[in-house]
């Protein structure tokens, strides 16, 4: 009998003859010893091939069953994990559904990066340099376009040319999705694994709805409902057994078809209930679909032009049913000119974004990284949306990354489940408040807080955001005291019970 551990993928391998295997609908069932029954899509890898992926959630025996097909395997406890995944469970919603928390109930705080184009511009040699470099800074998400979403993009097939790229679908550019390479998802494999290695959750979008890689009009929009959700499948079936989110629109205004076939398809096949949502263009209504049962975030794209406005999350925290949000894109740091959103301008916008009421997390975004651009100047991309002087490389090393990185490092360990905005408990532009448990303050020049809700924990530190050195701590006496500080620099004030 096979052993594996909690929260760990395992493979199993299959033979089925279909006469269209991409079409066929596969599963398997997976039965714990204690009754619990969890169902997962198996995926077709080529010829007669198909296989199932499966990460158990509890420990001790568990049968499978697939068909004829059935087996056996013993799963461990993991203890002594160091990837929060596997120590403490895949990402779902809060109970409250503004946040998210690990399967355990551990909280967790998004830092995303965009990396939109990795999936097929990328080496396996160049996402761990990327992934280390992002693991170090803090992030534990990246956003990936799964195919090149681009119906009139033309190049080499070869990731290490310029305006090469890989294939995931041949009839893509006709506007279909139902002619699957599958060696494009074999190397695509490879390149997820690292990043999840590297606590990096993928959040996987099918295919795009809005600007997409060249802005050479993206399949997303014209793709027939059907075969979108068929492919939002696969990735379940493919991907879901690791860390993922699912991120069913991308860049269009969040009414396309697709976008609730692909949603339903995933609550569908899910077995895990990994967070799902939306992603708008700028200047949208981000509200669409908010009723849906499938729909657990939201998320707003401020635009590319260096402006702050926290008040579209702010807008977007009042929208009824409740679902997370974020924003999922802002300015690109060093787009299109150098200076452009660029340092501290990313730090501030994070914070801003968080304390608005953005509270699923924060998103970071830098110019030539995110169409993987393989060098300085290489030829084909949007000026627009191109750092000047700078390949992916280059633009891995720019200096806001370090401060967006660093939101979820300076609040882990606090009790931020479902944090709220809080406009009434300190004369402050910008807090979040767990009532009696948690008031986190954030202020872009710093100063003492005056306090006004007799609730907030008396206990505190004060960080700087720019590096996470602690430069204050202390306990106030009384529930009226100020929170101390000179001003003159970015502070994020933070009282807790336990502080």
């Amino acid at each position: 009998m096979s052993i594996s551990v909690t929260w760990r993928e395992i493979e199993l391998s299959i033979t089925r003859n279909h006469e269209e295997p991409y079409a066929a609908d596969v599963w398997a069932e997976f039965e714990h010893e204690s009754g619990t029954t969890l169902r997962r899509p198996a995926f077709w890898d080529g010829g007669d091939t198909w296989r199932i992926r499966f990460a158990a959630p509890e420990p001790g025996r568990w049968r499978w069953t697939s068909g004829s097909d059935t087996g056996e395997f013993e799963v461990l406890p993991a203890d002594g994990e160091a990837n929060p995944f596997y120590a403490h469970g895949f990402w779902r919603m809060s109970p409250g559904g503004r946040s998210l928390v690990h399967a355990d109930g551990t909280p967790a705080i998004l830092a995303a990066d965009t990396a939109w184009a990795l999936p097929w511009r990328a080496t396996p040699e160049q996402v761990r340099e990327y992934a280390a470099d992002r693991q170090a800074k803090g992030f534990n998400a990246v956003l990936l376009m799964t195919v090149q979403p681009d119906m009139r993009a033309v190049g080499p097939r070869d990731r290490t040319q310029d305006e090469g790229f890989a294939v995931g679908f041949e009839d893509l550019p006709e506007g279909h999705l139902n002619q699957l390479n599958v060696e494009y998802f074999q190397y695509l494999d490879e390149l997820l694994r690292i990043l999840v290695d590297h606590g990096l959750a993928p959040v996987l979008q099918p295919v795009f709805h809005g600007f997409g890689w060249k802005g050479l009009d993206v399949a997303g929009t014209v793709v027939p409902p059907e075969e979108y959700a068929r492919y939002c499948r696969y990735l379940v079936a493919r991907y879901g057994a690791q860390p993922a989110i699912y991120l069913v629109g991308g860049d269009g205004s969040g009414r396309e078809p697709q976008i609730a076939a692909g949603g339903a398809e995933v609550q569908a096949t899910d077995c895990y209930g990994q967070p799902t949502g939306i992603h708008y263009r700028p200047h949208i209504r981000a509200d669409a679909h908010q009723d849906a049962d499938w729909l657990d975030f939201q998320w707003c794209q401020t635009g590319h032009t260096g402006e702050h406005v926290p008040e579209r999350v702010a807008d977007m925290w009042r929208n009824q049913p409740v679902k997370a949000v974020a924003n999922g894109e802002p300015t690109y740091e060093n787009t299109r000119d150098l200076g452009m959103a660029a340092g501290w301008w990313q730090g501030h916008e994070a914070w801003s974004n968080l304390c608005a009421g953005g509270t699923m997390g924060v998103v970071y975004g830098a110019g030539s990284l995110w169409q993987w651009l393989l060098h300085p100047g290489e030829t084909g991309q949007s000026d627009y949306f191109t750092a000047p002087g700078a390949g992916w490389r280059e633009a891995v090393g720019f200096e806001g990354s370090s401060y967006v990185g660093l939101v979820p490092k300076i609040l882990a360990g606090l009790p931020t489940t479902d944090m709220a905005p809080d406009w009434t408990g300190a004369i402050t532009g910008r807090a979040l408040s767990v009532p009696a448990e948690l008031f986190v303050v954030y202020r872009d020049n710093g100063g003492p807080v005056m306090i006004f809700d007799d609730a907030i924990p008396l206990g505190y530190r004060i960080v700087d955001p720019r590096d996470g050195a602690v430069v204050a701590t202390g306990k106030r006496d009384s529930p009226r005291d100020l929170l101390p500080d000179p001003g003159g620099a970015p502070r994020v004030y933070i009282c807790a019970a336990d502080l």
